[in-house]
């Protein structure tokens, strides 16, 4: 074994990458495997481990999410001022529009960040810059690949007029928190590759530096305990600072079990749409019409009907999927291609169809994709369709000779009545690492979302007001980090655990057609999926009563895992004896949602709520049992005399008589007074 553990250990100093102090006690380095063992004999030390490789994952979203310029939160935050969101990623460019720092207020006198720019400068708005990318040639914390920027300007943008990508899209950009502060730590050399030694040495620097929120769109391959998840061992280290930490849950969906970042420290965030699409339709020689979506709509592009074939007609197993030269001996000249996803990038199967002589092409999602879909700037005309509308094209190909279809641009549409809706690719769960913690805990704009871009996408580089739209929890992140900042800026004494309980307990489940939120399967949106809903920004502002959690609360959780006491002391760098804490079981800790497993034995549950509404108010209970599932609390009924009272509730799980037939089951609990309901979702496995 050879590579680059993080070790906390003493002074070995061979190819030194970083030494940490804050959130670890320990060092990074490239060691061979006889360098470990030798380590391994010294004083002090408690592990190593071989680095893992971890992975990345607006003019219409703040709108969407109910954020206005004259009320509300906006004006109650004052967009976010005074607050520092440290965002790790892949750098940032700072000459773009979105960052200028055009009144912008000096950073807090807390602050402590460099600005290691080389041929540029920090300003108000970008107060700090640094990389951390030992593996990599380049030192400069300059986004080159675009994922930086973009998330930057989604959590913390400035409003930028006539904004556009492609020509669609037009309005004013502007991130969730506009007059929030940027932080950027450069810890991702290229799109997609992220080592966590340069992860952890960010996170260190962000702490280090006096920032309130982190917002990392990056996460690893595979669950692993929490302690040698460089993720969570960072953001415990921060949180016990009093950092805010937001994180994509992922884009592994739609399976369960696929959520990632699920330390319950850290606000784990899926992926929806909103009601904007850029909109395509694919019109049918039968007159049948269905809408799609893509980036790319040039002008002047015929909507005459034209020839239609399918590639996957052809003996080439590859050629349903277009990729490359998968279409040699088909004659598409001119015509229509329905290309399927899969096998290939969708990007490159507009190459593919374009080299082969091809006029236009109909991408098909498969069936795990259902109907979310995309729009990307392809190499020539196109329409990304749903599952189900591929499936009726592919009917109307067989059912005649002469099949033939239009590709038909409508340029951008707003109020699609069925958003938000869960992203097919948004992970889910129920958590591996932890099961007893529901995750993600929300949801939030990740698909088509525009926000700044280094470069011209169409190569007009005349033009330093630069745009891209991007679909990925990585955009989602981001959103609920730059609502986090501007809770911390309404309320900035409320901890981590207090913002991401608002968050949590004002979720929407209905979408803007007053239905349940629906998956891509266009059914109802389970837990695992939507966590506790879709954010609700304004309502999380005035959440009523919130679950908080000090930091030492988790070692009782940490040490009911199972964990030994140096696993433990990983986390919290310094030494626990688990014999001496009082072990919880994980539905235990005071979240603001429940996740349990259930058999004939019943089960209490214990939950702390602090008061932060109106000083004298009262609140009742609302159940909404799980199928099979008995609830009692105790008490029924709270009654608050001051701010920031707490009181305690006892809830009591059991088995009812009724005869369940799926392993999984779900409800609501609710605490309700005259303007505020506190929502906790419930996920039961019945054993």
């Amino acid at each position: 074994m050879s590579g680059r553990p993080v070790a906390a250990a003493s002074n070995q100093q061979q190819d030194f990458l970083y030494s940490y102090k804050h959130v670890i006690n320990g060092f990074a380095a490239r060691l061979t495997e006889e360098d470990v063992e030798a380590m391994k004999e010294m004083d002090g030390f408690v592990s190593a481990q071989l680095e893992k490789v971890l992975h990345q994952q607006t003019t219409h979203t703040p709108g969407f999410l109910g954020l206005q310029q004259e009320t509300g939160l906006w004006r109650e935050s004052n967009f976010g001022e005074g607050v520092i969101i440290g965002v790790l990623d892949g750098g940032i460019l700072p000459t773009h529009p979105s960052f200028t720092d055009e009144g912008m207020p000096s950073p807090p006198a807390r602050w402590k960040g460099k600005c290691e720019f080389v041929t540029s400068k920090c300003n108000n708005k970008i107060i700090g810059a640094r990389s951390f990318n030992n593996s990599a040639t380049v030192i400069s914390p300059l986004d080159q690949e675009g994922h930086g920027s973009h998330v930057a300007g989604i959590a913390a943008g400035r409003f930028v007029k006539n904004a556009e990508v492609l020509g669609l899209g037009n309005g004013t950009a502007v991130g969730v928190a506009p007059k929030a502060h940027l932080a950027i730590y450069k810890v991702c050399p290229t799109t997609g590759r992220c080592f966590e030694s340069d992860l952890l040495a960010g996170i260190d620097a962000a702490v280090s530096d006096g920032v309130d929120v982190i917002s990392i769109s990056i996460v690893g391959k595979e669950s692993v305990p929490f302690f040698q998840d460089a993720i969570a061992v960072g953001s415990f280290a921060a949180i016990q600072k009093g950092i805010f930490v937001s994180c994509s849950a992922g884009n592994t969906g739609p399976l369960n079990s696929t959520v990632a970042n699920d330390a319950p420290w850290i606000l784990t965030v899926g992926a929806s749409t909103t009601d904007r699409s850029f909109k395509v339709i694919a019109k049918l020689g039968n007159g049948e019409e269905f809408t799609g979506e893509s980036l790319f709509q040039p002008e002047g592009f015929s909507s005459a009907l034209m020839p239609l074939i399918y590639a996957g007609s052809n003996s080439n197993s590859n050629s349903s999927f277009c990729v490359e030269g998968s279409l040699e001996g088909i004659d598409v000249k001119g015509k229509i291609v329905l290309c399927e996803r899969g096998l290939s990038a969708r990007l490159s199967k507009g190459e593919t169809v374009r080299k082969a002589g091809g006029a236009a092409m109909i991408l098909l999602n498969q069936e795990i994709d259902g109907s979310t879909i995309v729009a990307e700037n392809h190499v020539l005309p196109a329409a990304h369709v749903s599952y189900a509308t591929g499936l009726k094209i592919k009917a109307f190909i067989n059912s005649t000779l002469a099949s033939t279809a239009a590709i038909i641009f409508k340029g951008t549409a707003n109020g699609d009545p069925l958003a938000p809706a869960v992203a097919s690719f948004s992970a889910r769960g129920p958590s591996i690492t932890t099961p007893g913690i529901l995750k993600p805990d929300i949801v939030g704009p990740g698909v088509n979302i525009l926000s700044a871009w280094p470069f011209s996408v169409n190569g007009n580089s005349n033009s330093l007001s630069t745009f891209n739209v991007e679909s990925g929890t990585s955009m989602s992140c981001p959103h609920l980090s730059g609502i986090a900042a501007l809770l911390k800026s309404a309320h900035p004494n409320w901890s981590p655990a207090a913002i991401k309980s608002a968050i949590m307990t004002t979720a929407d489940i209905l979408n803007l057609d007053k239905n349940p939120i629906v998956t891509e399967r266009s059914m109802p949106a389970d837990i695992f999926a939507i966590g506790a809903g879709h954010v609700n920004p304004s309502k999380a502002n005035n959440p009523g009563l919130v679950y908080d959690i000090h930091p030492d609360e988790y070692i009782p959780y940490l040490c009911g895992l199972g964990y030994t006491d140096d696993q433990v002391g990983i986390l919290t760098q310094r030494t626990i004896n688990c014999t001496n804490e009082t072990s919880i079981p994980e539905a235990q800790l005071n979240y603001p949602s429940f996740s349990i497993i259930l058999s004939s034995i019943n089960q209490t549950y214990t939950r702390t709520i602090t008061n932060v509404g109106e000083p004298n108010s009262s609140y009742n209970i609302e159940i909404i049992p799980p199928k099979g599932v008995l609830m009692t609390v105790n008490p029924t009924r709270l009654n608050f005399t001051e701010a920031n009272q707490r009181l305690s509730y006892r809830v009591t799980f059991s088995r009812s008589t009724e005869a369940i037939n799926t392993q999984y089951v779900q409800g609501f609990l609710k605490w309700t007074s005259t303007h505020h309901t506190v929502s906790s979702p419930m996920s039961v496995k019945l054993v």
